[in-house]
């Protein structure tokens, strides 16, 4: 006698392989983002033993950024042809590599101390270059449509957890140790998940915990399974005239000038916010360490409520369009109040302010959720690169415009500003620029 098995028993039996992945993506991107940190907080002794100005510490915490930038088009060209495993893994090796070696800059003769901080930054950029395009590749491959933005808001809000984390940690081993031991602490743990990256990640239909129940639910909501099955083969036409396409596209034109505006408010998060709460607000290295981790929670609370919330409109009957717009404009407006900081000298009020402008910022950070609901198949890694060079832009001018803010005026306060126009800029792009959210479909070349 034949007998039917319930729905309901198959899907209580279908794996959830796809947590595991994404789990290790927000561990990676946790030490992703606590190895850009590490020079902001090692930069005031930096700069006291190796006598250089507010204008080469600038510099210096934009290198990063200008090679970081150059690498996002080729590192998705790797990830298209190599696949996301095998670029992932150097990728983190290397990155892992130029922030350990950078704790032995004092070795070398002091007027070259300041070229050989900037080469090491840009070293750190090339590696990690292929990482977000990775993430948005591997999300867009084990998480179907309606779990996408919460995916991309859990990998995204790792920049947050890693303030959060490694934030009062890196205080107390600058204090403590030295500042050396903060880049000798973050390669070291860098290397070691390198190796878990051979052993965790793998593709959908590779994977050995994944059963046929989890595949089913994968391919049905939309979800890339074949993406990155076995490695892919070259991707026939022309890289330029792929990204001509991309950018000739007013929905991802829109979207690329979106994320320039939002990660602003990341980079100065990332360079100048210790240095503004030394300076500015008259707080120790040590407490800086802890009172960081407020705005980082805010943030990574805000981080994946915008994914939550996204993910509840889809599910409510919302358009793909209304539910990634609603969070991303609302969240970026409420990062405007961090230019309310300038009207109070009441240090508590300053962190609740920033908190608030933070937990936006978290809110409206789906932009690589659009990206995995964008991006055509054939240049997922492309795509991804192309919007991340947008972004980290904002990383080459933002420490530098800050730098030369402070030298003008001596103050944070127009620093601020900036910060809160950007917020504004990525609400109007949202708004006036891009319409209707949709693959995009790509005309071979």
């Amino acid at each position: 006698m034949n007998v039917q098995i319930p729905t309901v028993a198959v899907d209580a039996r279908r794996t959830k392989t796809r947590w595991l992945i994404l789990t290790l993506l927000f561990i990676i991107t946790t030490i992703n983002y606590a190895d850009r940190q590490t020079l902001s907080f090692a930069a005031p002794f930096i700069a006291k033993d190796f006598h250089l100005s507010v204008m080469k510490l600038g510099y210096t915490m934009s290198a990063f950024s200008w090679s970081y930038v150059l690498v996002q088009i080729p590192g998705g060209w790797l990830l298209d042809h190599f696949g996301s495993k095998k670029v992932y893994f150097w990728s983190l090796a290397f990155w892992s590599l130029f922030t350990g070696i950078t704790a032995y800059v004092g070795l070398f003769p002091i007027g070259i101390i300041f070229p050989l901080l900037f080469a090491f930054r840009l070293m750190l950029g090339v590696a990690e270059g292929p990482s977000f395009p990775a993430n948005s590749r591997i999300v867009a491959a084990w998480f179907p449509t309606k779990e996408r933005g919460l995916a991309s808001a859990i990998f995204n809000s790792a920049q947050y957890f890693a303030q959060v984390l490694f934030a009062p940690i890196m205080g107390i081993v600058v204090t403590t140790l030295g500042w050396k031991h903060v880049f000798t602490m973050m390669g070291g743990v860098g290397l070691l998940f390198a190796v878990v990256i051979l052993k965790v990640l793998h593709a959908p239909k590779d994977h050995p915990g994944t059963n046929q129940a989890e595949l089913d639910y994968l391919e049905q909501g939309g979800a890339l399974v074949d993406l990155d099955q076995g490695g892919t083969g070259p991707v026939k036409g022309s890289t330029l005239g792929y990204v001509k396409q991309l950018l000739s596209n007013r929905m991802m034109l829109g979207i690329y000038i979106g994320q320039y505006c939002i990660t602003t408010i990341t980079w100065f998060f990332l360079t100048w916010f210790p240095i503004y709460l030394i300076k500015a607000r008259g707080m120790s290295v040590l407490k800086v360490g802890f009172v960081a981790v407020l705005p980082a929670l805010g943030g990574f609370a805000g981080g994946i409520l915008g994914g939550i919330i996204s993910d509840a409109l889809l599910r409510k009957g919302y358009s793909l369009t209304a539910a990634r717009k609603i969070p991303i404009v609302g969240g970026m407006l409420l990062s405007t109040i961090i230019v309310a900081c300038n009207y109070t000298n009441v240090n508590w009020i300053v962190v609740v302010f920033l908190t608030m402008a933070f937990f936006g910022k978290g809110i409206g950070a789906l932009g690589w959720a659009v990206v995995s609901d964008t991006a055509a198949k054939e240049i997922a890694g492309l795509s991804g690169g192309l919007f991340n060079t947008f972004g980290n832009t904002a990383g080459i001018v933002t420490p530098i415009a800050i730098a030369w803010i402070l030298q003008k005026t001596n103050s944070f306060n127009g620093a601020l500003i900036f910060v809160g126009l950007n917020a504004i800029g990525a609400i109007l792009s949202y708004l006036l620029i891009v319409p209707k959210i949709q693959r995009f479909e790509l005309k071979q070349v």
